[in-house]
């Protein structure tokens, strides 16, 4: 069995630069637990108002910055950021935007009020991490997307840009989001998910008229394992069913002994058969 050797993390929380939750945790010690393992890693997270630049010591990327992103007909400029957590010799980069990111919160507001344009916002943080990859030149073997934040890139990497390069041999991992957004799915979900050959077809089936569970249930169908942060029987159910192999919660220690294991049977499922072949 072939290692999958470039793992590419892209999470919406990572401790220090957020407060700790449990996928904080997960988006933080998970690719230094893989990294320690030797594997080739980068991170990505979206560079939320909440970041102190200064304090973190964050910085613009300027030969990676400055392409445009149109959701639903709007142009929207792509930032990206950097910064260092030096104990753990990781990098991350942060997708950055005045409109959807400058001086906002993660998914609700001062008074706990949900934004309007989350899934826009998912839409973007989506295809700027893969833009940004492209110009990178870096073709990773596993793309683990954690959260809601991340729940587009299965969608487009199998769809929108399943025949460029840097994606078209990936597997895509999708950790579901533990806390659900409540609001209802958006009127203009069609015009948010279009995109090349992305469309709202994608959507159908999934039955769900909240945009939470809708967006994890898009980010599952999509994947090609699921690895869980937390029991959710429903979603289990949901993935079994569509064949998908799955990685049940496992403590932050274990990370190390269980997710390499579980990127390797990952990259190799079809891998056998094409080499035989």
């Amino acid at each position: 069995m072939t290692k999958a050797k470039k793992i590419l993390f892209v999470t919406q929380e990572m401790t220090p630069f957020v407060p700790e939750t449990d996928m904080a945790q997960m988006g933080r010690y998970l690719p230094q637990a893989v990294q320690e393992k030797s594997r080739e890693i980068r991170s990505f997270m979206p560079k939320w108002g909440t970041i102190n630049e200064r304090r973190n010591q964050l910085h613009p990327v300027i030969r990676l910055s400055g392409i445009n992103i149109v959701v639903d007909d709007i142009d929207n400029p792509l930032v990206i950021k950097v910064a260092s957590i030096p104990a753990a010799r990781m990098q991350i980069y942060f997708i950055d935007n005045d409109d959807f990111f400058e001086k906002r919160k993660l998914a609700v507001d001062e008074e706990g009020n949900e934004y309007e344009d989350n899934a826009e916002r998912a839409a973007f943080f989506a295809r700027g991490v893969l833009e940004t990859i492209k110009k990178l030149k870096w073709s990773p073997d596993i793309i683990h997307c954690l959260g809601w934040m991340s729940s587009f890139l299965p969608l487009y990497i199998k769809t929108a840009y399943a025949e460029e390069p840097s994606f078209r041999d990936c597997k895509v991992i999708f950790t579901p989001a533990t806390k659900k957004l409540m609001a209802p799915v958006p009127q203009n979900m069609d015009g948010i998910i279009a995109f090349r050959n992305a469309t709202i077809s994608a959507t159908r089936g999934l039955g769900e008229k909240k945009l939470g569970a809708l967006l994890n249930k898009l980010g599952i169908k999509y994947a090609d394992g699921i690895g869980f942060l937390a029991e959710n029987d429903e979603l289990k159910s949901f993935a079994e069913g569509l064949g998908k192999p799955c990685l049940q919660p496992v403590d932050a220690e274990e990370y190390g002994v269980h997710y390499p294991n579980f990127y390797d049977t990952i990259w190799n499922i079809g891998r056998v058969e094409e080499e035989e072949g």
